[in-house]
């Protein structure tokens, strides 16, 4: 876990949290940029345009939540 992670509280069930996901959604959250900022960089420094790496990882996000619907 990177250093900037470790800092997001992850809410405890005796705190009065509805669920799991609204617990872990901040964490979620920050880690998806994260990732999407890793991905963007990388991509910019192979030589694409930052317009070309938004729409890619725009499309990887469509996959995904493609294949996922698609398991259930």
């Amino acid at each position: 876990m990177s250093p900037s992670t470790s800092f997001v509280h992850v809410v405890a069930p005796d705190e009065h949290i509805l669920t799991v996901q609204e617990a872990l959604e901040p964490l979620y959250m920050k880690l998806e940029q994260e990732a999407e900022a890793k991905l963007l960089e990388a991509a910019v420094s192979a030589g694409w345009s930052a317009e070309e790496a938004l729409e890619a990882i725009e499309e990887l996000k469509r996959h995904e939540l493609e294949s996922i619907a698609t398991q259930h």
